[in-house]
């Protein structure tokens, strides 16, 4: 392996940290392009049709994580078979499920606007906006796996470039299919689909190492039952993990509708807090995953032991840097998401838990990246299954006592024991690896 320094860890995870910061563009560019129609239907059809989207893909994030890790140690071993055969695997796991999603989409239509109901109007546009974005979902979901692999070889401003292209393409095409050409919603869904199809075949370009003169050695090894079976194993406990960590942050949400109107709107405003933390420290988890997975398919214990340290030392840093800008800058953040004075109010009396929270939660996000490198996908579910439980407790026994500030404490609770339990196991698990 080539020497594990800070400027590595750096080269790494700074592409990442932009590219993360453009996520939120491809849906304000849509809401900013469809409000310049004038009317209030195709800004709820737009926004409604994307989270209906957005709920299904993010069950798919499962797919980035365990390509990165798999290929990462593959990439460590010198093994470029293999490391080409694990994007072959990824890629036709995103593809066929995508297909799935295509073939099912009446059936998944008809539960979403069961479960989210709208006015006949903002449905019907809804419903012609998702007929034809869900055309993209095989390259969207396939697109996790290009990501994770350019992740695992270090190909990180890669992951940028890809993401800038499917912004500006999506950008152009809803400038010009929506004002320029009057295709109003059914225009920002083909821009949209276009940036995702395009993006797919950049990403696919961007691999092209995968598919040079071994494709027919990776090939047959796409094959390999043994390392199919790890793929999915692998790939099923980080879904399940997902699963768990995302009805923990949707029963949030749900419980702060029950402290009254002005808490769930405070803490809506301040879960956007949460968000900035979880894609700029992104960077940092990713270099553990990448460094981490190189190390255990290179079989350097040194190694393994050097970037677990230094990632999280650049993660800890991270960390301390935004609970102070939070801390200091987080009034004038609040102002400028909100106008009302009581959300204000209510948002600033618990800006103490968003400073908190990169500090508390940064274990836990570092852990999930060595963890993903290392592969060692059934401990993650194990250290979240925990964390969840010490969470329930929480919530049960906190907020009847102090309210908002009680629901806020439960969730910092499910960060500290999800890092906690992760590192509680940590040293024995990477022990484990090298024997």
């Amino acid at each position: 392996m080539t020497t594990i320094t800070n400027a590595r860890i750096w080269a790494i995870s700074w592409p990442i940290i932009l590219s993360n910061a453009t996520v939120p563009i491809l849906g304000a560019v849509d809401t900013a392009v469809v409000g310049q129609i004038g009317q209030a239907a195709p800004i709820g059809a737009v926004g409604l049709g994307a989270v209906i989207l957005a709920s299904v893909y993010w069950i798919f994030g499962f797919l980035r994580m365990g390509t990165s890790g798999l290929a990462a140690q593959a990439h460590g071993a010198g093994d470029q078979v293999e490391r080409a055969a694990i994007l072959y695997r990824a890629l036709v796991i995103g593809l066929g499920f995508g297909l799935i999603i295509v073939v099912a989409q009446a059936g998944l239509f008809w539960a979403a606007f069961r479960l989210a109901p709208a006015s006949d109007q903002i449905e019907s546009l809804a419903q012609e906006y998702l007929s034809i974005r869900i055309w993209g979902a095989p390259a969207t979901i396939a697109l996790y796996a290009v990501n994770g692999w350019l992740i695992a070889v270090e190909r990180t401003r890669s992951v940028l470039i890809l993401q800038i292209w499917i912004n500006g393409v999506n950008a152009v095409l809803d400038l010009w299919f929506v004002l320029g050409l009057g295709w109003g919603v059914q225009g920002v869904a083909l821009a949209t689909l276009t940036a995702e199809v395009t993006g797919l075949c950049l990403g696919l370009w961007l691999c092209r190492a995968a598919f040079g003169p071994i494709w027919q050695s990776a090939l047959a090894a796409l094959r390999n039952a043994v390392a199919l079976r790890r793929m999915l194993s692998v790939n099923g406990a980080i879904m399940l993990r997902t699963v768990l960590l995302q009805g923990a942050f949707t029963s949030f949400l749900f419980l702060s509708a029950g402290q009254g109107d002005q808490s769930l709107a405070a803490n809506q405003v301040l879960m956007q807090f949460l968000s900035i933390t979880a894609y700029a420290l992104d960077g940092f988890a990713f270099a553990a995953e990448t460094l981490v997975g190189q190390a255990v398919g290179a079989r350097a214990r040194d190694d393994l032991q050097r970037a677990a340290r230094l990632s999280f030392r650049w993660g800890i840093a991270g960390s301390l840097l935004l609970g102070l800008a939070f801390g200091l800058g987080g009034p004038v953040l609040i102002d400028l998401m909100t106008t009302a004075p009581d959300v204000r109010a209510e948002a600033r009396s618990l800006l103490i838990w968003v400073a908190l929270a990169p500090v508390i939660g940064i274990a836990s996000w570092m852990y999930d990246g060595i963890f993903i490198g290392a592969t060692l996908t059934r401990a993650m579910v194990i250290s979240v299954a925990v964390a969840v439980v010490a969470y329930g407790a929480a919530v049960a026994l906190l907020p009847p006592i102090f309210g908002n500030h009680g629901l806020w404490a439960a969730l910092m609770v499910l960060n500290a024991m999800r890092g906690i339990t992760a590192g509680l196991m940590w040293p024995g698990l990477r022990r484990g690896l090298m024997t």
